[in-house]
């Protein structure tokens, strides 16, 4: 069970910042003005509308938040078949997290300009999605399916199949609880898929030069056990003084730079790096979400 959380306590408490977000963003903005977040969640909250509306039941319980962690149960499988044990026990924490918050947050209004309430929550939900990303969880539904994608396609992201997704659904409600319905929920993932790609660093390709004096084994080393990445690296002169020069060049996420950048700090004071972030990478560059 160690081996499978491994965890820091800073990421628990991130997936549990970032589950708070997003289910006070769905609760508190979304619902309220009979909006829909889209995703199974989404889905499930159609299905409680049209339910609702079928039998006339009067409750100030939503069950969206159930029904979302049912239909999540088969998905749970591509987690771990696709993606990694990690990321499967982490989701399914995370999703049990949400529904109970989805359950036990209410459903209050508390502004009453509706594009505000679509602006604020797409931004908070983005938010909260993004920070448990980053931590190798998810919130389930496509988030899943999005994140097995995007280990076999460079060009798929999660907020962007979520998108294609919502918009569907969009097209649903749209039709049965009019436009304005569909317009403000389009408007909402919109927003709020803008915000995941931003915030899930493990999503966003970026590649590093890195120009030394020292010995480069070490910072090889490190790219290759710790990052579990490829690189390039060559000697060279430095223009200035003539003085020997080691480059290293490689390909990774931004999250993966992070850590990078953090050991650099603590090889070489004479030592700088060059990097660009979300830059197009073709070819067999593989997304890690573990």
């Amino acid at each position: 069970m160690k081996q499978l959380f491994n965890w820091k306590l800073e990421d628990v408490i991130k997936v549990l910042i970032g589950s708070f977000l997003f289910c006070f963003a769905i609760n508190i903005f979304i619902v309220p003005n009979n909006l829909y977040t889209g995703g199974v969640l989404g889905l499930a909250q159609l299905i409680r509308s049209i339910t609702v509306d079928l039998f006339n039941i009067e409750t100030n319980f939503d069950f969206s938040g159930i029904l979302y962690y049912l239909m999540n149960i088969p998905l749970f499988y591509i987690a771990y078949k696709y993606i990694s044990k990690q990321f499967f026990v982490k989701t399914i924490f995370a999703v049990t997290i949400q529904t109970i918050m989805l359950s036990i947050i209410p459903t209050k209004l508390i502004i009453d300009d509706i594009i505000v309430n679509v602006i604020i929550g797409g931004m908070l939900g983005g938010i909260g999605i993004g920070m448990i990303l980053s931590c190798g969880s998810s919130t389930g539904g496509t988030d899943i399916i999005g994140l097995a994608l995007a280990k076999k396609n460079n060009h798929l992201s999660v907020g962007k199949l979520g998108l294609i997704v919502n918009i569907i659904i969009y097209i649903i409600a749209g039709i049965m609880y009019g436009k304005e319905t569909m317009i403000y929920s389009i408007i909402y993932s919109a927003v709020d898929s803008l915000m995941i790609d931003k915030m899930h660093e493990q999503n966003i390709c970026s590649t590093a030069f890195i120009f030394c004096k020292k010995n480069p084994k070490i910072i090889n080393d490190f790219i290759k056990n710790e990052l579990n990445r490829d690189f390039t690296y060559w000697d060279a002169k430095g223009g200035y003084d003539d003085s020997k020069t080691y480059i290293i060049y490689t390909a990774l996420t931004k999250y993966e730079l992070i850590k990078l950048e953090r050991f650099m700090k603590n090889f070489d004071d004479h030592s700088f790096m060059i990097k660009s972030e979300g830059v197009g990478i073709k070819g067999e560059f593989e997304k890690k979400f573990e």
